[in-house]
């Protein structure tokens, strides 16, 4: 494993920090304030290909890899939580998963325009009575002629009322729990489909965050993806991805708050010098440092193995449970070094307390993760090959017009 990024990575770096800085930043806090999407971001993020950074440029990609992904992930979420989420949910959980396991149709029809930024995506698994036990969930899909009707609601779900597109997951077998699961893409202008948006959220005000009503929605067969009961299977894949950006995410905000709390701290007097020169303030940092340095080799652990075409369920677990810890963490110590002033909105760092504590409960809650990593250690869980494996990166191939 190489520590140094090359200089694709560099130029990914500068340019998506860059934008973060000078167009979503300047933005974000006067959206957060007004609880609203700043829709005038996507067109930008899609020019800039984050919307399609990791996927190869014949699929409307820009051909980077997944470490590529990270540092977008990473340099979004220094700005806001809701930046990286766009790309956590179009990218990471949507996209990503319609290219492991879709149909050459599929990605011709689906995937290519999502990359491009010409329709945006979202993915909906949870409902109010099913989050982390993924088999509780109602909705349901009836075989119907040459496709599928399908039936139910789901809650919590980021971009839902902006999205074009849809990957659903509904139970064809009921009685078969998991097994029974399959996945559908969904568009919005298929009859039956509605949506809304929740309001009331703690954090991450500038991002959608809704619900998918589906009522005798018919969706075509060739839409199914995967095979039926292959639901579950896809889903979890499709967490390996988001929950990725999630965790390089975290390194993003953590480093927001060191960077805020240090200014603060060199520039704020008590008892006749800068409080940086406090010993308890200078470990509150220190601290932060410390936790911004292990969050980023998990991080970039996990984006390796992905190039690599390996298995990185447990290792993209433990990262997004420890990283994101660590980012509520920071931020809460972050609120501290400012006193006051951390605790208004005047300052980033109570944004982003507010943003992360949704980082500890989305894509797997901390308690879940920790039941994961458990599991692995006692040998009760072992991850058994897929028949659709996420692509190991390959420049030549990604970067191909065909």
């Amino acid at each position: 494993m190489d520590f140094v990024l090359n200089d694709e990575h560099k130029m990914v770096q500068k340019m998506v920090r860059d934008f973060a800085q000078k167009e979503a930043a300047p933005l974000i806090k006067e959206y957060d304030r007004k609880r609203e999407f700043p829709m005038q971001l996507l067109p930008r993020m899609a020019e800039l290909g984050l919307l399609g950074v990791c996927i190869p440029v014949k699929y409307g990609g820009a051909g980077m890899d997944y470490i590529s992904l990270g540092i977008v992930s990473e340099g979004l979420e220094w700005a806001d939580s809701s930046a990286r989420e766009t790309i956590a949910v179009h990218t990471g959980l949507n996209s990503l998963t319609i290219f492991q396991w879709g149909t050459e149709a599929q990605k011709q029809r689906y995937l290519a325009p999502q990359a491009r930024g010409e329709k945006i995506a979202c993915f909906g698994l949870t409902e109010s009575g099913a989050g982390s036990d993924v088999g509780a969930m109602t909705s349901h899909a009836r075989r119907q002629g040459d496709g599928y009707v399908l039936n139910g609601e789901k809650m919590w779900i980021t971009l839902a009322d902006v999205a074009d597109n849809f990957l659903v997951f509904a139970k064809t077998e009921p009685g078969e729990g998991n097994r029974g699961i399959s996945a559908f893409i969904v568009e919005r202008g298929f009859p039956g489909v509605t949506t809304g948006t929740i309001h009331g959220k703690m954090g991450v005000h500038a991002s959608n965050t809704g619900w998918i009503s589906l009522n005798d929605v018919f969706v075509p067969a060739e839409n199914l993806l995967g095979q039926e009961g292959e639901g579950f299977k896809i889903a979890m894949s499709a967490l390996d991805s988001g929950r990725y950006t999630v965790a390089a995410g975290a390194v993003g905000l953590m480093r927001a708050c060191l960077e805020e709390a240090v200014g603060y701290a060199q520039e704020r007097e008590t008892f006749g010098k800068p409080i940086g020169q406090h010993q308890l303030v200078q470990q509150l940092i220190a601290r932060m440092v410390q936790r911004i340095e292990l969050a980023e080799l998990y991080v970039y652990k996990v984006g390796w193995l992905k190039n690599q075409g390996s298995r990185n369920t447990r290792e993209t677990s433990l990262a997004k449970w420890y990283t994101t810890e660590a980012a509520w963490a920071t931020a809460s110590d972050a609120v501290q070094v400012l006193g006051a002033y951390g605790y208004s909105d005047e300052y980033n760092v109570e944004r982003h307390l507010r943003n992360v504590k949704g980082s500890v409960i989305y894509e797997g809650t901390s308690q879940i993760h920790e039941l994961m990593q458990g599991a692995y250690a006692l040998g009760y869980r072992r991850d058994k090959p897929l028949r659709c494996e996420l692509p190991a990166y390959d420049p030549e191939v990604w970067q191909a017009e065909e």
